[in-house]
């Protein structure tokens, strides 16, 4: 972990000039750290259930950010399928300092990193169900927040270390997320997580040796949208933070190709592994954005039957109406693909495989 934050201070150094601002974040990461594992461990204490609860067949979406994992994690969450990972509880995972700091969540909110999200594109806060990504960077420093908010600013491209097939760090992330997520359920008083993981793109095969009974939606939408939606996405966050547009453009440029590699890898492994079979079909299904905006209600009675849920009568009427609001939906956002040095030429070509086999 010290070794990636002196790779961040680095990075920070050479590419914003800051060697001050950077310790802070240090010693903040090695302070959680140390609080988490205290509270963790006395979790075992206070709260001994951690030891008999397990994980039992979670549901686990997974898609490049912007293809609709939000939209569809928040929904089974809210009807009840099962429960994700609110943003303050992956900061701190431990039942026994979550006790003690509910109160002071209001609090905290103004202190957030999700502060720096634009609502419009992604409304967020400390409360809100989110993506578990953030959960192994606040604990180890590591996986593809690390690099797209930190380590992609290095003088050399260091997109190797969050390769699996070179640096596979599976059984670690898997435990811990394990721990946490077993610790969610009995503080949310459910028996099954629905977590969002984008990063698990590259190591589905994996997941699944550690949690066998896992049922996997893949969620698949244009290049074209996805693409320049979630560039904005982050770039925005960074622009709030460090003033990224204001930067020189050598930098910018930089900076994106590397973040735009960094999500074909996400695509382009899991399309390897899927059209492999290293992923067992009937762990997995495929989630077509399309299908989330004009066939909603039909696709929800395909994905409830996948993963062995109930359908009720209440249940069918909340799928017909948000089913009606989707086919109104119309987004509001619009992307320059030229903002970020990229055409429609290019991404068509790069991203072929995903075009082949899950757009057509």
């Amino acid at each position: 972990m010290l070794s990636r934050m002196l790779l961040m201070w680095k990075a920070l150094s050479y590419s914003f000039n800051k060697r001050i601002s950077p310790l802070f974040t240090i010693i903040g990461f090695s302070l959680l750290r140390a609080i988490n594992s205290l509270g963790l461990a006395l979790d075992y204490i206070f709260f001994p259930k951690v030891r008999k609860v397990k994980i039992s067949e979670p549901i686990v979406i997974v898609g490049n950010p912007r293809s609709g994992t939000t939209f569809l994690q928040r929904f089974m969450v809210d009807n009840h399928f099962g429960t994700g990972m609110r943003l303050w509880k992956m900061l701190y995972p431990s039942l026994t300092f979550q006790t003690l700091l509910k109160p002071l969540v209001p609090l905290l909110e103004k202190f957030s990193p999700a502060k720096h999200h634009a609502a419009a594109a992604h409304k967020t806060s400390l409360t809100g169900i989110e993506t578990d990504d953030p959960a192994l960077f606040f604990r180890f420093f590591d996986g593809f927040f690390a690099y797209g908010f930190f380590l992609a600013w290095a003088k050399e491209d260091l997109r190797e270390m969050f390769d699996p097939r070179i640096r596979d760090t599976s059984e670690r992330d898997f435990a811990y997320l394990e721990k946490m997520w077993i610790r969610n359920l009995i503080g949310e008083k459910k028996k099954r997580m629905i977590p969002k993981l984008f990063s698990l793109t590259v190591r589905i095969p994996q997941f699944l040796q550690k949690f066998p009974d896992a049922k996997i939606l893949y969620m698949v939408r244009d290049p074209l949208s996805t693409v320049p939606s979630g560039m904005s996405l982050v770039t925005g966050v960074l622009d709030g933070r460090f003033g990224f547009w204001s930067l020189p453009e050598e930098k910018r440029q930089r900076y994106i190709d590397r973040l735009y590699n960094g999500l074909l890898d996400l695509s382009l492994r899991f399309h390897e592994d899927y059209i492999n079979e290293k992923i067992p079909h009937n762990h997995l299904m495929i989630v077509t954005y399309d299908r989330l905006m004009t066939d909603f209600d039909k696709l929800m009675t395909e994905i409830i039957e996948f993963i062995g849920v109930p359908l009720t009568e209440e249940l069918m009427e909340t799928i017909k109406a948000t089913a009606e609001n989707q086919r109104n939906f119309k987004s509001k956002h619009k992307y320059d693909l030229e903002k970020f040095g990229l055409t429609e030429e290019r991404i068509r070509a790069d991203y072929a495989p995903i075009y082949e086999t899950f757009l057509t």
